[in-house]
């Protein structure tokens, strides 16, 4: 009999787990997605047309934009205990109805144009190109948290340890909420254009620039690792990440998925009419992506037999 591998293991399941294709969710063909977000029963989407809500698992979309921003593209959600966020062209915009009716949230901002929104514990930023913004209200007052004169195109955070990518200055971190920054691109090879930033556990994974790809730290930023394990070499614009799996979507290469925190890596393309992805979004039982052009996607979870062994495992 012959004796199994660990490498042997590792193909079974990779061409075990790749069948099944990805299906365009009804009212969002032939639009710009560019931020994707799960919470409870919905889900919601925006990009340039502005906000769309879900409440079949990302099956169909209905515009739900109402006092949203509609002039420019919704980029991106966050959400906490209470209420939906968006971060936008003009500002961030706040909704106590699953997004039915929207609210302009931006007083203190210096600059509308939002990146990154994200909901920390009792506190809310906002990311853009003057930096990095702070909410104590659930967005009533934002506050400057730094990097005043940094483009921040993405944020993260592991506990109460922030994380941004810029355009043209690297990673930075923060431990006191925005007081003090500090540069972390150690591993990083030059790369400084980060766009997209996932916190799994204590890993952070950060989407680089066109010719890198896709980087790793297990030690709060202070050493950086380029990934390889089947993940294509290009800029990668979103993630999404639950205890069992990370995804990840880059410009033109489409998705990419990895069960064991990013050192191997299986292309699920098949369906996809646009590779390049925006962002990505985990439900309860589909992987949901964001497209520059062609809407939003979804793809059964149950596709990938995540608990099948010995794919699978619960550590």
């Amino acid at each position: 009999m012959k004796k199994l591998t660990v490498q042997s293991i590792l193909l079974f399941c990779i061409s075990f787990s790749s069948y099944g294709q990805w299906q365009q969710c009804t009212g969002t063909a032939g639009l710009n997605m560019q931020g994707l977000l799960t919470s409870g029963n919905y889900n919601f989407a925006g990009g340039q047309t502005g906000a769309y809500s879900s409440t079949d698992e990302a099956a169909s979309y209905t515009l739900s934009n109402s006092g949203n921003d509609a002039v420019g593209p919704t980029r991106g959600f966050t959400k906490d205990v209470t209420y939906i966020y968006t971060c936008t062209s003009q500002g961030a915009y706040r909704s106590s109805d699953n997004g039915a009716t929207w609210v302009s949230k931006s007083s203190g901002l210096t600059n509308l144009l939002g990146s990154g929104i994200l909901n920390v514990g009792s506190r809310l930023f906002y990311v853009g190109p003057t930096g990095v913004f702070m909410s104590t209200d659930q967005g009533d007052n934002w506050n400057a948290a730094g990097l005043s004169t940094t483009d921040i195109r993405s944020i993260a955070a592991i506990n109460d340890t922030l994380f941004v990518g810029t355009n043209g200055a690297g990673i930075y971190k923060s431990s006191d909420w925005g007081a003090n920054w500090a540069t972390v691109n150690n591993g990083l090879n030059g790369a400084t254009n980060f766009r997209a930033m996932e916190s799994k556990g204590n890993t952070l994974f950060a989407a680089g620039p066109n010719g890198t790809g896709v980087f790793r730290s297990t030690d709060f930023g202070a050493n950086w690792t380029l990934l390889g394990g089947g993940l294509a070499s290009a800029s990668y614009r979103g993630f999404a990440s639950n205890s069992q799996l990370i995804v990840a979507g880059a410009f033109g290469a489409g998705v990419f998925y990895s069960t064991d925190n990013g050192d191997n890596w299986v292309e699920i393309n098949t369906g996809l009419t646009d590779l390049t992805i925006f962002d990505l979004e985990l439900n309860n039982n589909y992987i949901v992506a964001a497209t520059n052009t062609q809407g939003v996607f979804r793809f059964a979870l149950s596709n990938l037999n995540l608990s099948s062994w010995p794919c699978y495992s619960t550590h």
